[in-house]
């Protein structure tokens, strides 16, 4: 992502990109509704491929925001985008439900209904996406007389890396990134896997609190952007994480059923405004010209952290005989790691020499 985002910036594609990125993710995903019983090898190709059309995609999406929103209005403008997301993501599934009760209730089975919850939400995201090209311009400008970074993807990625080491602010908030988000990517993956396990839901308990998750996220993302401006970046995300820690004890120490739905609430709200947090502070700390390659550099410490944080869940439920409590537990440690990073990062310091940089 690094090196696409290198060259989305040096030729100003960022939207031409996004498009290409758009179509290949409903189209791999529309075509998951063709596997059928036994096409296990396909569908798993076809959901990394659509999976990483769709992280490219959501990278150079992020790379507009700084064009788009003033400085002091990145909190809130990030905290729009995420909190809406988190509705589309409800709408869709609550589409493919309705979809699949009224196949249930007609008397179909598995193999008949869960192709059509393939193409509910190939057709959202397509029908979510194409205002995007409609209105969205371009407003960078290309800067065709340097060297393009399609020449070697990882001498292009070394380049990325050795620049964003230079700015040891931004280069501290990627290990921090990387950190807490390994701990919400195991929330993402594995909350109804901790719910059903630990807790004993039911699977329409667990339904209802995906739902109550994402409500919390749009909330969440949505006024917390507004505070993020008022506050600062750093104070901010530094809330979030300790909202974070607090979600962890609570899910791990308790076997009261009510209080893991606070936890669940708690665990919403800091999902939402902790990721809308960190897109507007890598906006804050990028450099103007490089937007896409320093949010492909964001992209590249967030998926990695996605392997981390469920790996690590895994190997502690093995360890251990399945006990998912000690591994939320364990995943806890990412949060307050993330916390400890935060505090050497100073933000306007950084803010600054990312526009030394831009400037140079």
């Amino acid at each position: 992502m690094p090196v696409i985002g290198a060259w989305a910036d040096r030729h100003a594609a960022k939207k031409r990109l996004l498009a290409w990125t758009t179509v290949g993710c409903v189209v791999f995903t529309a075509a998951l509704a063709y596997c059928g019983r036994g096409d296990v090898a396909l569908a798993m190709a076809l959901v990394a491929v659509s999976n990483y059309f769709f992280s490219t995609g959501e990278a150079l999406a992020a790379a507009f925001l700084p064009e788009l929103a003033r400085h002091e209005a990145l909190g809130k403008v990030s905290g729009w985008a995420w909190s809406f997301g988190f509705f589309g993501g409800m709408l869709a599934l609550g589409l493919s439900l309705a979809w699949v009760l009224s196949a249930q209730a007609a008397g179909q089975g598995a193999e008949q209904y869960v192709p059509g919850t393939m193409w509910i939400v190939a057709v959202v995201f397509a029908l979510a996406a194409a205002p995007v090209f409609m209105v969205l311009r371009e407003r960078a400008s290309p800067r065709l007389g340097e060297t393009s970074a399609g020449s070697g993807a990882l001498a292009a990625l070394r380049a990325t890396l050795a620049q964003a080491r230079q700015l040891p602010d931004f280069w501290r908030f990627m290990w921090c990134g990387t950190a807490y988000f390994a701990g919400i990517s195991v929330v993402i993956t594995l909350a109804a896997v901790y719910a059903e396990q630990a807790m004993g839901f039911s699977q329409q308990q667990t339904m209802i609190l995906i739902f109550l998750v994402n409500i919390a996220a749009a909330v969440g993302a949505f006024g917390f952007g507004y505070a993020q401006d008022r506050i600062g970046h750093k104070r901010a995300l530094a809330v979030t994480l300790i909202g974070w820690i607090v979600m962890v004890l609570i899910a791990a120490l308790t076997a009261s059923v009510a209080m893991f739905w606070l936890a669940a609430v708690i665990a919403g709200l800091c999902m939402g405004s902790s990721q809308s947090c960190g897109r507007a502070l890598v906006g804050y700390l990028a450099p103007a010209g490089q937007l896409a390659e320093f949010f492909g550099l964001w992209a590249l410490a967030t998926r990695l952290a996605a392997i981390i944080g469920p790996l690590v869940y895994g190997v502690v439920t093995w360890l251990t005989a399945g006990n998912h409590r000690l591994a939320i537990l364990v995943t806890g440690v990412f949060f307050v790691v993330g916390l400890w990073l935060l505090r050497s990062i100073d933000v306007q310091r950084g803010h600054l020499q990312a526009l030394r940089s831009g400037a140079a």
